[in-house]
């Protein structure tokens, strides 16, 4: 056979492999971590099964709502999707999230322990895979604060002492916590306070103290933009996302810690996916959640891998070379004064809350 045969006849090889590759279309946050995922998962995957193409979609913030669109439509063009715990929650018990055998699904421990063990109590619905524990905590300007850096949530409600604008997400998860604990509210009490119409009403009234100091944001990546372009003085948004515009891009702004929400984040398989897509999510899935894939995001990002066993392979960042330990918000130095977000409460009362925030976002 000619050399040109030979040449041609592997293309042609190539071109038929390329073709018959699967896409997955994976639908997650973007930013620093969509970044963390696609070291630690898409790319060790994609190289292992070159006939998977996986499609990353930034879309997770709007997952609930979609995700109701397309089981309305008939068609689920997602196949798996990054939400938080309260979401996982309204999704499983909206029947739009598979169920799921734990312990079928996830690879086992190094040792043996089952997957169900290992992930323990963080395991908080039979539909959800949590990856991570992060927190959303407020991030500042160093050279915005003046000689006394805030040490207290409540800096935010305090634009005297620290004047300039504020970033905020725009729903009312974690800014009616804080809210309520800086009008006087013990954090113990702060959900019995919020499930009452009262409550939510002096909630809005002490975020209203602000709201014309306050830039709202919906993606992730926004704060830690507004703060490094000096546009804010102090914003919320996930403690990952403030490691890397601190830590990566060297920009002059600092962590507040205190009144941090913990929070998990992780997997729901869409209800409803054909067999081959669904067989190949869950091949993906086994990789992407077993020990050593949980313990490699955590050095790209400093969010604490779900998995007990991942714990101890986690130790400095794959590129920056820092000890990762001080950045987590587990570390002791960080949790002095969390506040423990309640999912349940979340999946029962979100979509009456968020109706009443957003009608009080537009008035006047």
């Amino acid at each position: 056979m000619s050399k040109s045969l030979l040449v041609t006849g592997a293309l042609t090889l190539f071109t038929a492999t390329a073709a018959i590759a699967q896409d997955l279309t994976i639908v997650s946050w973007g930013g620093a971590y969509s970044n963390s995922q696609q070291k630690a998962y898409h790319d060790p995957y994609m190289a292992k099964n070159p006939d998977i193409n996986i499609i990353n979609d930034e879309s997770s913030a709007e997952a609930v709502a979609k995700l109701r669109a397309m089981n309305e439509a008939g068609n689920v063009t997602w196949d798996l999707v990054d939400v938080v715990a309260s979401d996982a929650l309204r999704l499983c018990d909206e029947g739009l999230a598979m169920e799921l055998d734990h312990d079928e699904v996830l690879a086992p421990a190094p040792d043996g322990t089952k997957a169900s063990d290992d992930f323990g109590d963080l395991l908080i619905s039979e539909c959800y895979i949590p990856q991570i524990v992060y927190s959303t905590t407020v991030g500042y300007r160093t050279d915005l604060v003046g000689s006394k850096p805030p040490t207290d949530i409540c800096a935010l409600f305090d634009t005297k002492t620290y004047p300039g604008k504020r970033s905020l997400e725009k729903r009312p998860i974690n800014n009616m916590e804080w809210a309520l604990m800086c009008d006087g509210v013990d954090k113990d009490d702060v959900y019995d306070v919020l499930e009452t119409a009262k409550g939510q009403e002096r909630a809005l009234a002490k975020l209203a103290t602000i709201k014309d100091e306050v830039i709202w944001w919906s993606a992730g990546a926004d704060t830690p933009q507004l703060l490094a372009d000096g546009e804010v003085v102090m914003g919320s948004t996930y403690n990952g996302r403030l490691f890397s515009v601190i830590e990566e891009q060297n920009q002059p702004v600092a962590m507040l810690w205190d009144a941090q929400v913990f929070d998990l984040d992780g997997w729901i398989i869409p209800a409803g996916l054909p067999a081959d897509r669904l067989e190949a999510v869950k091949k993906y899935l086994y990789f992407a959640t077993d020990t050593q894939r949980l313990a490699d995001q955590a050095k790209y990002i400093s969010y604490g891998p779900a998995r007990l066993s991942s714990a101890p392979l986690v130790s400095k960042h794959a590129e920056l070379g820092i000890d990762m330990a001080p950045h987590m918000p587990t570390d002791p130095n960080n949790a002095k004064n969390t506040f423990l977000y309640n999912y349940e409460f979340w999946a029962d009362y979100r979509d009456d809350i968020d109706a009443k925030f957003q009608a009080w976002l537009v008035r006047n």
